[in-house]
């Protein structure tokens, strides 16, 4: 039989008082009804379980298209709407910024109105902006539709932690892993295919960014049956088991949501999200320019930087799995940040010489992301806890990449080479090792609030 979400197990069942036995009907007062049990408190959860899991993939892939699209179109159209080199420039910073922004809206939102709905509202937000984007007939308008969309991105990427908690409290690394998957697929495959299909549509770039509208409006679909289960942030209480085989308790209704500004391992969580996004924007930005100085031709430059994006796919399912099995996570940031000082190594010694191994070394590094969000699902006790941790640590750390791709252009433009900038970008892998470790320590927000 499937798998199904395990209720309360006798481990920590609470304790019988004398008196106690499994007699069926014990007399209650007068007026009183019996409480549902653990396993039909379950039963709306399972019922949602495949809309959940087809949402959750959907919605993963529309999460980067938006942004990876553009990049792949940049030029065309930088020059359609007859935009500044600095406005530009600045375009490639509004994502990360709109998800600081933005993102820490979700847990209001989703107290509100639940977090499926809110999921739901952001899938069609994307599909909005992505529709009116190639509408516009200038700059203003443009970065007003991208606005939109990523809006919808960045409520999104605060709220995916919270629905696995929610659905899937016992399946928190493999469904993290899932969606992980998901996302670099999105990734990878709009920063590749963007171009041949304009090219394919005529060589129209806009028809060469509206065409992602279509996935984004099949996201929307799944979610559409779970609008009505609002109590995805603190629901009844449930009982499960982790994949590791540890009893964990869902969900404490009548406690408060911890403030997770007081907790240092939630600091720890939000230093390293941001320096793995700045690795990862930095990467996607600048990668293929150093090997291109380096001698490189341009379309191997291209395949290259896919190389590092694809490497996501399969180790994004593969280690959030490994990360719930272990009790600390430091080992794994440590591995990955290794693999990134190695990579940024080889890219500073022979750049062209090696660098297919600095692709894969670099695609590896990159893999930080999906380990951070483990780390969000498995340092709360509680959906409530969740969710503030996610729109903390994201909404922290991407503030915190804002400036590396920005500053990684100015050393590059006023030293006249790669190597400063280089030396920068990995030297960024030890603090980022040190954050990591301290966020990956076996201890939950509550503890320390």
């Amino acid at each position: 039989m499937p798998d199904e979400p395990k209720t309360l197990d006798p481990a920590v069942r609470p304790a019988a008082t004398a008196g106690d036995s499994p007699a069926p009907d014990r007399a209650r007062p007068a007026g009183t009804e019996p409480q549902a049990s653990p396993a039909a408190r379950t039963l709306p959860t399972r019922r949602f379980l495949v809309p959940v899991t087809v949402g959750l993939v959907l919605a993963a892939l529309n999460l980067r298209p938006a942004i990876t699209s553009l990049g792949a179109l940049l030029e065309e159209v930088s020059e359609g709407l007859h935009m500044s080199g600095s406005v530009a420039g600045v375009l490639t910073s509004v994502p990360p910024l709109c998800f600081a922004v933005f993102g820490i809206t979700a847990p209001r939102l989703a107290r509100r109105f639940g977090p499926a709905a809110v999921v739901c509202a952001g899938m069609a937000a994307i599909f909005t902006g992505l529709v009116l984007r190639p509408l516009a007939g200038g700059t203003a308008a443009f970065l007003a539709a991208s606005a939109l969309a990523l809006m919808g991105i960045a409520v999104s990427n605060v709220l995916m932690p919270v629905i696995v908690k929610r659905y899937f409290p016992d399946r928190v690394g493999t469904m993290t892993g899932l969606y992980s998957m998901a996302l670099a697929l999105g990734t990878s495959v709009a920063a590749a295919a963007t171009v041949p299909m304009t090219d394919a549509l005529g060589g129209d770039w806009r028809l060469g960014l509206g065409v992602w509208a279509v996935l984004a409006a099949l996201a929307v679909l799944p979610w559409l049956p779970l609008l009505r289960d609002r109590d995805g942030i603190s629901g009844g209480p449930r009982t499960s088991r982790t994949e590791a085989g540890s009893a964990i308790p869902a969900e404490a209704p009548l406690q408060a949501p911890p403030r997770v500004t007081r907790s240092r391992t939630a600091w720890a969580l939000g230093a390293f999200f941001g320096l793995q996004a700045t690795g990862a924007y930095i990467t996607m930005g600048w990668m293929p320019q150093i090997f291109r100085d380096a001698g490189v031709p341009a379309s191997t430059a291209g395949v290259l930087l896919a190389v590092t994006m694809v490497m996501g796919v399969p180790l994004a399912f593969v280690i959030p799995r490994l990360a719930t099995r272990m009790k600390t996570q430091g080992p794994i940031v440590v591995a990955l940040a290794l693999c990134g000082l190695g990579g940024y190594t080889g890219l500073f010694l022979a750049p062209a010489a090696g660098a297919w191994i600095w692709a894969v070394l670099l695609g590896v590094s990159n893999c930080a992301f999906p380990l951070a969000l483990t780390m969000i699902g498995m340092r709360s006790r509680t959906g409530a806890g969740v969710v503030r941790l996610s729109a903390f640590a994201q909404s922290v750390g991407y503030l915190i990449s804002i400036p590396g791709p920005l500053l990684v252009g100015v050393l590059y433009q006023h030293s006249g080479g790669w190597g400063l900038p280089i030396a920068l970008m990995g030297g960024l892998m030890v603090p980022q090792m040190i954050v990591g470790i301290l966020a990956g320590r076996d201890r939950t927000v509550e503890d320390e609030c």
